[in-house]
């Protein structure tokens, strides 16, 4: 299964893995019954999560809605320290996740919107550096794991910060290196083994470091490096699977 799902990470375009990523989780979950992790978002529970990734790392993803780590530790945020689920919001979803797209849709106090460049989930086709949006029409904004394979992120960020309304906030989540101070970023490496070398998969053009705040606030936001993981004891990390040095980045309009 590991070398399966790695291949498929690798090699398989994403609009296709997308498609048929479901019919594949209603197939698969069958092997995985019991009751060792427990995913937060769907709440299902698991002997162990599927392997994933490029290197098919073991115990991530969620058989039945596809959460990976990062999923359900924002989900649980969003739960618990955020009125999400309550207050009428209007919801820009950039790349939207699967994981969360079923509850985001039926929700009921969410008027939801979800863009990608080619996602065939996606209601708008767009490229997040030039969104045909109104400038203030959202409340909320998601565009996670997007940013490290735009080759201008600022523009990409002040273009997520033109179309938030005033005190209006984004959770833009990238692969972090936490062991990195700086990110980094060479344009000049294009081959694609190289890129996966060296940022992690062919089409990632950097390595994001302990910088990243910085780099999103470049475009006017305030942002709150969120470590709501550590709220959590190490038995409940175990048993959701949560990566223990995830940050949330919650960026926020205030004007």
């Amino acid at each position: 299964m590991k070398q399966f799902i790695r291949f498929l990470v690798r090699y398989i375009p994403r609009p296709v893995l997308i498609k048929f990523s479901f019919l594949f989780s209603r197939i698969v979950q069958l092997f995985y019954k019991g009751n060792q992790v427990e995913c937060t978002v769907c709440g299902k529970e698991f002997r162990k999560f599927l392997p994933y990734g490029n290197q098919g790392i073991d115990n991530r993803l969620c058989p039945h809605c596809l959460s990976l780590e990062r999923h359900r530790l924002l989900w649980s945020y969003l739960k618990s320290e955020t009125d999400f689920f309550t207050k009428p919001i209007k919801m820009l979803h950039i790349a939207p996740e699967q994981a969360f797209l079923k509850a985001f849709r039926e929700a009921k106090n969410i008027d939801y919107t979800t863009a990608d460049l080619e996602s065939p989930i996606a209601d708008v086709k767009m490229d997040v550096r030039q969104m045909p949006f109104d400038d203030a029409e959202f409340d909320v904004l998601f565009c996670n794991h997007v940013l490290e394979h735009i080759d201008d992120e600022l523009k990409a960020t002040s273009e997520i910060f033109r179309v938030l309304k005033p005190g209006g906030w984004a959770i833009l989540q990238v692969p972090l290196d936490i062991t990195k101070e700086l990110t980094y970023e060479d344009p000049s490496i294009t081959d694609r083994r190289e890129r996966e070398r060296i940022f992690g998969q062919y089409d990632h053009l950097r390595v994001y470091g302990r910088d990243y705040a910085k780099r999103i606030a470049q475009a006017g936001f305030v942002v709150d490096e969120n470590l709501f993981v550590k709220t959590f004891s190490q038995q409940e990390i175990e048993r959701y699977r949560f990566d223990a040095d995830e940050t949330i980045f919650v960026c926020k309009k205030e004007r």
